[in-house]
């Protein structure tokens, strides 16, 4: 004679099957109860059937806390973190062109210098990935060609630019300048991506964003004009960051996003250490001093491009970009306070434009 018994287990089916004679089998299923007639069955998989709003007692479940780059709390004070040491980054490049003895003139001195700087930043993700036991095989062999592409806009023409540019203009005038990266990722997304729509707000943000970058040229000559090598390689740089933001949505896709960083950083970084060495290109000077502003840079590539690369796959972009406000405002103060830069009127109301501006298109969508 077979017997049943249907029970609650720890919130699952259980069925018992078992009679004297035999060996007693426990059996999940969701809803079926099926005679066996004392033959021996082996499952390979518990298929279990858990009732998500209360437990055996009948009480209600403790709701299930959300992931550390999740929580708000937690998401503001990562991404506080890295644009405030992206915005640190003006005035260190600066110091370092300074202390290593590398003029406007030395293009591939400074692609040698950017080359350092990341490859380093790059390798140092991908040993912590390493550590960690992340996985670093892509989804697909043909998702290397994407990495290529990545890497080719989020750091190789992107700090490529951005360190010539960055030699021909003041650190403050630059910081609120490449603010223009956020306006054009908004514009882009929106030819790009069927979810991403030009709503009202970020119209409003735009032109306001946009005013704030022309109101850089106000003023005498003396104050700071519009030049190619300058914000020219500025406006390039927003542009290939704003690009690769978008590309960063496929990322995730492919490879680990903690790797992928590591990846895009190292391979960019070779890119443009290979060519410069080729050219005979090396540090003219080096001292103690601009070894430490290198480690430094090395530090805020490595931190920021990890957190904020991990925060926008596990939360809304717009939820963490718009602390990316921040970097113009950071930017400009510490360059102004740290390279002895004349501050102009201009700055401010700029950096207000801008800042209002990101503001309003992360947060009226």
């Amino acid at each position: 004679m077979i017997c049943y018994a249907f029970m609650h287990t720890n919130s699952k089916k259980v069925l018992t099957l078992g009679s004297k004679n035999k060996k007693t089998f426990i059996l999940y299923f969701p809803r079926l109860i099926v005679p066996l007639q004392g033959k021996r069955i082996k499952m390979q998989t518990d298929t279990t059937y858990q009732d998500k709003s209360e437990d055996v007692t009948g009480a209600k479940k403790p709701t299930p806390s959300l992931p550390l780059f999740q929580r708000p709390v937690w998401v503001a004070c990562f991404a506080i973190t890295a644009a405030v040491v992206w915005g640190w980054a003006y005035p260190l490049i600066k110091l370092g062109f300074e202390y290593l003895a590398i003029t406007p003139e030395m293009t591939g001195n400074k692609i040698f210098f950017a080359g350092l700087r990341f490859t380093m930043s790059g390798l140092i993700i991908l040993a912590m990935a390493k550590a960690m036991g992340r996985p670093f095989a892509m989804r697909k062999g043909s998702d290397w060609w994407f990495m290529l592409l990545f890497a080719l806009m989020n750091t190789t023409l992107h700090y490529a630019t951005f360190y010539i540019g960055l030699s021909h203009s003041a650190g403050a005038r630059a910081a609120i300048l490449n603010s223009l990266s956020v306006f054009s990722l908004v514009i882009m997304a929106c030819m790009f991506f069927k979810s991403d729509r030009l709503t009202p707000g970020k119209i409003l943000g735009c032109v306001i964003g946009f005013a704030g970058i022309l109101a850089l040229n106000l003023g005498g000559e003396e104050s700071g004009r519009f030049t190619f090598l300058g914000d020219g390689m500025i406006i390039v740089n927003a542009l290939c960051s704003a690009v690769a933001s978008l590309l960063t949505r496929s990322l995730v896709k492919r490879v680990d996003v903690f790797v992928g960083t590591g990846y895009s950083l190292a391979l960019g970084g070779l890119l443009l250490l290979v060519p410069s060495l080729l050219l005979g290109a090396t540090l003219p000077q080096v001292n103690w001093q601009g070894v430490v502003i290198l480690l430094l840079l090395i530090g805020i590539s490595a931190l920021g491009f990890a957190l904020y690369n991990k925060l926008i796959t596990c939360n809304p972009v717009g939820k963490v970009a718009i602390y990316n406000s921040l970097i113009p405002v950071v930017g400009a103060l510490t360059s102004c306070l740290c390279l002895g830069e004349a501050f102009y009127w201009k700055y401010v109301l700029a950096a207000a434009l801008a800042t209002a501006g990101i503001y309003i298109i992360n947060r009226y969508k």
